[in-house]
């Protein structure tokens, strides 16, 4: 049993470490340029890393996929034109391809760390990039936070019990309404598109489905957290993967949206 003191510190270092990666993050979105691309380059060698350990990619494959990262996030940081973003893409896509024969499955772990990246290096760069950063982290948070309260507030049928227990429909639905709403507000507030601000719903299942995904990694390798670098809260992964689908599908919503 956990003492009640022993739960406390728990919380305790959550939170504080919680406070200091907001921190982090907030000041390197609203610095933006090399300070917010660098965040993202870090991150993502560092989810790298993580699926490396989930997944037991070979090391030789490891670091091939390390060297594919680097190239295209160097890529995207340099040219942030749109076709700047789909040759860093494409890169860091072929790159998955040719590793797939010789290290499986795995591989795809270059394409799942990196592409996220170059998506949200290519939107921080946009003219109204800062806003649109913003509008991706309310959509999310909101998900998160409401998908947690209606879950346990309200509780019932489970989403995926054998992928992650204690994920409920009704959090789902709450995450939805939550995510529709913010997305709505933040978007009409930073006078960004409307169908974008409509689109937070959509958002919101994806970042519940890249929370199940990173979930069933986990379970395929008998591990409580992606990693230990973050106290109390895990790796770098267990906060991301929600991030991850959604900025890729923001940045497809941009492109297809604005006619770019």
């Amino acid at each position: 049993m956990i003492q009640p003191g022993a739960r406390l510190a728990d919380v305790r270092l959550r939170t504080v470490t919680g406070v200091l990666l907001a921190a982090v993050a907030f000041a390197a979105v609203w610095i933006g340029g090399l300070v917010f691309a660098a965040l993202i380059a870090v991150a993502a060698a560092l989810v790298l890393g993580e699926w490396r350990g989930l997944t037991r990619l070979k090391l030789w494959a490891y670091r091939a996929a390390l060297a594919f990262l680097a190239a295209g996030l160097a890529l995207a940081i340099v040219d942030v034109r749109l076709e700047g973003l789909l040759m860093a893409a494409a890169l860091i896509g072929a790159g998955s391809l040719l590793l797939l024969p010789f290290a499986g499955p795995p591989a795809f772990g270059l394409a799942y760390a990196g592409l996220p990246a170059v998506a949200l290096i290519w939107l921080r760069a946009l003219p109204w990039g800062l806003e649109i950063i913003v509008w991706v982290l309310a959509v999310v948070i909101a998900t998160d936070v409401f998908a947690y309260i209606a879950g346990r507030s309200i509780g019932g049928r489970k989403l995926a019990p054998a992928i992650s227990p204690a994920k409920t429909w009704a959090g789902l639905f709450g995450g939805v309404a939550a995510a529709l709403v913010v997305g709505w507000l933040t978007a009409h507030y930073f006078a960004l598109p409307g169908w974008l601000g409509l689109s937070g719903g959509l958002m919101a299942v994806l970042a519940q489905i890249g929370d199940l995904f990173e979930s069933w990694l986990k379970r395929r390798a008998g591990a409580k957290d992606s990693g230990n670098l973050l106290p109390g809260h895990g790796g770098v992964m267990d906060r991301v993967d929600g991030f991850m689908p959604v900025a890729l599908a923001t940045a497809a919503a941009v492109v297809v949206g604005m006619g770019l």
